[in-house]
């Protein structure tokens, strides 16, 4: 229901952006509700940021251009040429990540919007979220990676995976500043603070991914959370 509320939203704001024209509008409307503007990673977050991280699967310039909108030394990345790294598996609109405001145990490669999902999660609810159970920000990620050239659950006669076309990050662990590790497998039943952090940072992960799968969904998550492109806004 609050997704269909937001949907509306939305609709009726580019309503009104049109009918006024968007250079002889009465008033200004704010960036981060103008579903024409492009995303600025520095934005606030609102209904339309997800429409606009949608927008950027089909407009690679467009994405790289978001990228680019994140605030300094906060996102190292390198842009790539579209390649087929596995036959059957071609990557385009992809970028090698090497940090964030965290480190990761490896670089990866990654689609483009799926590192501007990750750096609006990690600016706006990761880093929030550690800062205020644990007075400390998130340090380094450990992760799985984000390409497999598969079909969900490797089932031969199912569809392809998020991570065929590296559209999904499986995050497994995440250390804090002081060098406490939280583990996905071992602190999600967790009744302490670990716990509802992990739980915390996975509900909300919601707003920024169009799939989020942890240990609840199944035991093939039991030991991290898939974060991936594909769906508008499930939580699992």
């Amino acid at each position: 229901m609050g997704r269909f509320f937001a949907l509306i939203l939305i609709l009726a704001l580019a309503a009104g952006l049109f009918v006024a024209g968007l250079k002889q509008q009465w008033w200004p409307v704010p960036r981060h509700w103008n579903p024409f503007l492009p995303l600025h990673l520095e934005d606030p977050v609102t209904p339309v940021t997800r429409w606009k991280l949608r927008r950027l699967g089909d407009e690679p310039e467009a994405c790289l251009a978001a990228l680019r909108t994140a605030p300094e030394g906060s996102l190292d990345y390198l842009p790539l040429e579209g390649y087929t790294p596995v036959e059957s598996c071609p990557l385009t609109n992809v970028v090698r990540v090497r940090s964030s405001q965290v480190g990761f145990n490896n670089s990866f490669v990654a689609r483009c919007p799926l590192v501007a999902a990750w750096s609006l999660y990690e600016r706006n609810l990761l880093q929030p979220l550690a800062r205020a159970r644990f007075g400390q920000p998130v340090a380094e990620v450990w992760h799985y990676g984000t390409f497999a050239c598969r079909n969900i659950y490797h089932r031969q006669d199912d569809r392809r995976s998020d991570h065929a076309t590296a559209s999904a990050l499986d995050v497994a662990a995440l250390s804090l500043r002081d060098g406490t590790r939280i583990s996905v497998r071992r602190h999600w039943d967790d009744e302490g603070d670990k716990g509802a952090f992990l739980h915390e940072a996975f509900d909300g992960a919601c707003q920024f991914f169009g799939t989020a799968l942890g240990p609840d969904y199944n035991a093939a998550h039991a030991d991290h959370f898939h974060f991936g492109l594909r769906g508008f806004g499930i939580c699992r």
